[in-house]
């Protein structure tokens, strides 16, 4: 616990020297600016609200679904704004209906690039571990091995997790593309990881989706994502198409 505590505060002194080394936006500042001190109703954009999430592909005798509405619209708010329209989520692969195999996973993963008819969609990664906690992440691409053993994503993915607080409350971070690096996601045949540095992983999971690894990482600026610790049981796995 120790060395996850100190490898987790070693990453966040570097980021912070990074966003102290990069001079403030102004173009950013003078937008605010403008909308704060607009008294115009012409200036005024009324966004009509969201339609409610809807989660298709749960068989009816699926016990254990993992993503829900609440955490569904915390990744919803964070995504690009292209997506967050798009009110149908799509499950392509299910630890409980599909089986415990990544080989599964990214098989399906593959099959639904074919179909999709929008170039642009986004995937939310959903992983249930043994103190019933939920996190995972969202990537811009599919995760699919690559012959040349690259990564690959864009700065839309990040990480994100869920803590289940007393009263039934939920807690919800996320932790966006840092820049530092490049190793956004990376994908083998007998593992799947995402974010990495200096031998860390933010999120790796084995082949058999049975054990999975969470460690403070440079990519995402995260802490360990499971309550476990940096190596946790996985109960389940979700893939969604958005």
């Amino acid at each position: 616990m120790s060395e996850t505590v100190s490898s987790f505060e070693s990453i966040k002194k570097k980021l912070t020297k990074l966003k102290k080394s990069k001079s403030p936006s102004s173009t950013v500042s003078s937008r605010v600016m403008s909308r704060s001190n607009s008294n115009s109703l012409a200036d005024l954009v009324i966004v009509p609200p969201l339609a409610p999430l809807i989660f298709e592909g749960y068989i009816p005798t699926t016990k254990n679904r993992l993503i829900t509405e609440e955490i569904g619209e915390d990744i919803r708010n964070i995504i690009p704004a292209r997506l967050q329209i798009n009110h149908e989520w799509k499950l392509l692969y299910s630890l409980e209906q599909h089986g415990a195999s990544l080989s599964t996973l990214y098989r399906l993963s593959r099959e639904s690039k074919a179909k999709k008819v929008y170039d642009k969609n986004g995937y939310v990664l959903v992983v249930k571990d043994g103190t019933d906690n939920i996190f995972g992440s969202y990537t811009n691409e599919i995760f699919t091995p690559h012959e040349l053993k690259r990564h690959y994503g864009n700065g839309e993915c990040f990480l994100w997790k869920s803590k289940k607080l007393s009263k039934g409350d939920i807690q919800f971070k996320a932790f966006p593309y840092t820049g530092l690096n490049e190793y956004l996601i990376y994908c083998q045949y007998d593992s799947l990881s995402l974010g990495s540095s200096e031998g860390h992983n933010g999120l790796w999971l084995d082949n058999n989706l049975m054990k999975g690894v969470t460690e403070p990482c440079l990519t995402f600026g995260n802490e360990p994502l499971s309550e476990e610790g940096e190596k946790f049981n996985i109960l389940g796995v979700e893939l969604w198409m958005i």
